[in-house]
């Protein structure tokens, strides 16, 4: 084997800091460890989250609309922060070092967690079943919580991308078993989820809420430790200084140059003599046509150089130019991502209230908590993963001609599709429900006789539509963006959470507010019996077709980023 051969093109150093060895280090030798720690991390996200907006109602005594805002604005924040440990991966401190130290953060919040949940004192006071949580006790559970929200997000934009790392793009081989990866990631995050929603949401409800929170800060504290077992076998991308600065420097250099003239011939553009490119750990990039004013910033004129040096604010390389149209590109799918996320938020809030009101009873003595109804979206992804990878795919393969069955962008669409047929599914069942209510006076009936099971298509059908659009997501934004940028990418992917949860708060806010005007309960009452649940199922899925349509719409329009060149 040449020794050129020996290492990685793509830029990776080993735990020293030296050029990555093939053979040592990366693949699927370093993917346990990574999954492992997904694994135990999402076992102890949603150990805590999977169940909260009963926690705030039943412990924290808070009304139905106040639980269920206060927890998408909080799994809002969850998906915001990622911004910050996206910035601080790609541009100072790497993905290895972000990962090790916002999991110390999520390890003291999750400690402090279980504190307020188990020592008097910081526990709120219940009798007869009824809580009378202290304005301090209140406040201890929700600095805990964002403190969950702070360390979380120095993980989840960089679990993924560190994961994907370990292929080496320029070598075929390994960039084939990166679509693979991506598939078996999300598998790790459901199994961790299926934990959560069928063991510990049951401790919860039936044990206690100390021992509910406590086991997901042990989980944590494991998956920091799986984390540090592999370090001697990852291959870790150098970080590129600060994207914002760069972003900044291409559109400050295109105004200042404004009158200037493009030239026909691109390759007349600035761009570096070197292999490498300017943008430290990042492959230069090829000339793409759109968003063209921007080219400005790569046209030479005599005023560009000091002492021999360009100056960055003036003059801007090519590669530095398709940084910010690869993420200008990535926005408006972006944007389409948020009302499948306002869909996705249903399954922790609305979709456990309208179980509280359903028979609990799973044979004669045993209730299931209606937080563990989750657990089915979480085996619809686990089915689904595998049947997806192996068998879809290779089908799909023969008649697209394409490596990967579908494109990412048809992937997507596919789960924003499904997205739709699940609230309908969960619109559906709520009528059906509430005309049982009517035909027989139920109206006062904490728990109306009809069974929380049906509630399963909904939830298989939102996790059906995670494995296309949420896995698509993931691969998408990472492949799409520049490498020097992976991390801010997959954070940017995030905020479609973070922005879905917030959509929906702000969608129940509007609808309480509009239906219970002039002494009405409106659609989402504290008796839900009372009330039409099902309208704001409908709303949402009137809302996922019209988002559709402009999804299809900019998919069309979407370029593919071009990589040139190697790193070394």
């Amino acid at each position: 084997m040449a020794e050129e051969d020996i290492y990685t093109k793509d830029g990776t150093t080993d735990f020293r800091n030296k050029p990555a060895i093939k053979k040592e280090t990366g693949t699927w030798k370093a993917c346990p460890y990574i999954l492992g720690n997904e694994c135990c991390e999402r076992l102890a996200y949603y150990g805590m989250s999977t169940n909260l907006v009963n926690y705030l109602k039943f412990q924290l005594h808070q009304h139905n609309v106040v639980a269920a805002n206060n927890v998408t604005n909080w799994s809002g924040t969850c998906y915001i922060t990622p911004l910050i440990g996206a910035f601080l991966a790609d541009s100072y401190l790497g993905r290895y070092w972000t990962i090790a130290s916002f999991s110390i953060i999520y390890v003291c919040g999750m400690t402090l967690l279980t504190l307020s949940a188990s020592v008097r004192g910081l526990k709120p006071n219940c009798e007869k079943d009824v809580c009378h949580p202290t304005e301090a006790q209140s406040a201890v559970c929700f600095v805990a919580l964002y403190l969950v929200a702070l360390g979380t997000g120095g993980i989840k934009p960089c679990v993924s991308s560190f994961g994907a790392d370990q292929f080496d793009d320029t070598d075929e081989v390994e960039k084939k078993y990166k679509s693979s990866f991506f598939n078996w990631f999300y598998f790790s995050i459901n199994i961790g989820a299926l934990l959560a929603a069928s063991v510990l949401v049951w401790i919860q409800t039936n044990v206690g809420w100390g021992w509910g929170f406590g086991i997901p800060a042990v989980a944590m504290a494991i998956a920091v430790m799986s984390f540090f077992s592999g370090t001697r076998l990852y291959r870790n991308q150098k970080p590129g200084g600060s994207p914002l600065t760069r972003f900044c420097q291409v559109v400050v250099a295109s105004f200042r140059k404004f009158q200037v003239k493009v030239p026909s011939d691109k390759s007349l553009l600035y761009e570096t003599a070197d292999v490498e490119s300017v943008v430290k750990g990042s492959r230069k990039l090829d000339y793409t046509e759109q968003f063209s004013f921007l080219d400005k910033a790569a046209v030479q004129t005599e005023t560009d150089h000091i002492k021999g040096f360009a100056n960055p604010w003036r003059l801007c390389t090519v590669t530095q130019v398709e940084e910010l149209k690869a993420i200008i590109r990535l926005l408006p799918i972006w944007a389409t991502g948020i009302m499948f996320s306002t869909v996705y938020s249903q399954m922790g809030t609305l979709f456990v209230l309208q179980g509280n009101t359903m028979d609990l009873h799973m044979g004669p003595h045993f209730q299931i908590p209606s937080a563990s109804l989750s657990i089915f979206d979480t085996i619809s992804v686990i089915f689904w993963v595998p049947i997806y990878d192996r068998i879809i795919v290779p089908y799909a393969r023969k008649f697209t001609g394409h490596k990967n069955g579908f494109t990412q962008l048809q992937r997507m669409g596919i789960g924003l599709v499904i997205s739709i047929f699940a609230m309908l599914s969960a619109g559906i069942l709520e009528l059906v429900r509430l005309r049982m209510v009517r035909r027989h006076n139920y109206y006062d009936l904490d728990h109306v006789p009809m069974s929380i099971f049906w509630q399963v298509p909904q939830y298989f059908l939102v996790g059906c539509a995670e494995v296309f659009t949420f896995i698509g997501q993931l691969e998408f934004f990472y492949e799409q963006a520049p490498d020097a940028l992976r991390s801010l990418s997959s954070a940017i992917s995030l905020t479609t959470v973070a922005l879905g949860n917030y959509l929906s708060t702000l969608l129940v806010t509007i609808v309480t507010d509009v239906t219970t005007r002039h002494g009405k309960l409106g659609w989402i009452p504290d008796n839900l019996n009372k009330g039409h649940l099902h309208y704001f199922f409908w709303l949402l899925a009137i809302l996922s077709v019209l988002n559709l349509g402009a999804y299809l719409l900019v998919a069309r329009w979407f370029t593919y980023k071009r990589a040139v060149g190697t790193l070394r």
